[in-house]
């Protein structure tokens, strides 16, 4: 998946690598990647994106099960100070099941998201894919809520250091009612945002590039850049539909969607083993 790079350039992917795993499995948040690598361009970050995969695929057993958007929407573009969307990869070791707890211990600073959540039926691949051949390749759709984790303090960073950790890629729960994508009107379909009891923010579909199919297809066709396609059974999250919540202990976060039922994330208390 990664481009063909310079041996000095190798190095420092592995050293980038190295270094985002080591943070994200040790729990340290570090300094932005482009701190020490300034000329670090979104081609190789990329590359670090895809070595990393890789690695967790070759080297710790883990299996890909699909992708992420991030940045899709204006209200994540504005708090991240980027306008351009962004594609990641999700594996088995990040899918939380139905009731479970958020491993807090495991995670650095953990904000919540929800998300319009599509599984493919078959196989889409770019370029030219449009949002209605994006959208005629879902087979079902879910709501989802993703727990993001930057491996930088604050989360801050810039666009190519974003790219390289994943895009803060860490947990994810799909909710339990699963419709067909031609069932719902899906730039419209609405999601009320609640903390412990407390409606945060709402948004509708049409945050998510105008259409999560938009999002798709943007998928699609960036991977395909990379010779690479989304496979039948991916799961695809096309990015947050509102403004990330912070998830502390003891904290509840729910996304109640209009046709696509509701989703929680519960995190436990201080002491309490998730």
């Amino acid at each position: 998946m990664s481009k063909t790079t310079t041996p000095a350039t190798a190095r420092n992917i592995e050293w980038a690598v190295a270094t985002l795993r080591e943070a994200e499995l040790t729990r340290t948040d570090r300094g932005p990647i482009t701190e020490e690598w300034p000329d670090l361009d979104l081609d190789t970050a990329y590359a670090i994106q895809d070595e990393m995969v890789c690695r967790r695929v070759e080297s710790e057993g883990e299996t890909i099960v699909g992708v992420k958007l991030g940045l899709t929407s204006r209200a994540k573009q504005r708090r991240m100070n980027v306008d351009s969307p962004l594609t990641a990869w999700l594996t088995d070791a990040m899918v939380l099941p139905a009731g479970a707890s958020v491993p807090l211990d495991e995670l650095i600073h953990p904000r919540v998201e929800p998300e319009i959540v599509f599984v493919l039926g078959r196989r889409l691949a770019g370029p030219g894919v449009t949002a209605a051949t994006a959208l005629a390749a879902v087979e079902r759709v879910y709501a989802g809520i993703e727990i993001i984790d930057s491996r930088y303090t604050d989360f801050r960073f810039t666009l190519p250091d974003v790219v390289a950790d994943n895009a803060s890629a860490a947990r994810f729960l799909l909710g339990g009612v699963g419709r067909r994508p031609e069932e719902l009107d899906l730039a419209l379909e609405a999601c009320l945002l609640e903390v412990d009891g407390r409606v945060v923010d709402t948004a509708t579909g049409a945050a998510v590039q105008g259409h999560p199919a938009e999002a798709l297809a943007l998928a699609a066709n960036s991977l395909a850049r990379r010779q690479v396609a989304l496979e039948p059974g991916w799961i695809v999250l096309t990015g947050g539909m509102t403004d990330a919540v912070s998830l502390r202990p003891g904290s509840r976060v729910a996304a109640h969607f209009t046709n696509l039922g509701s989703v929680v994330a519960a995190a436990p208390a201080r002491g309490e083993a998730g």
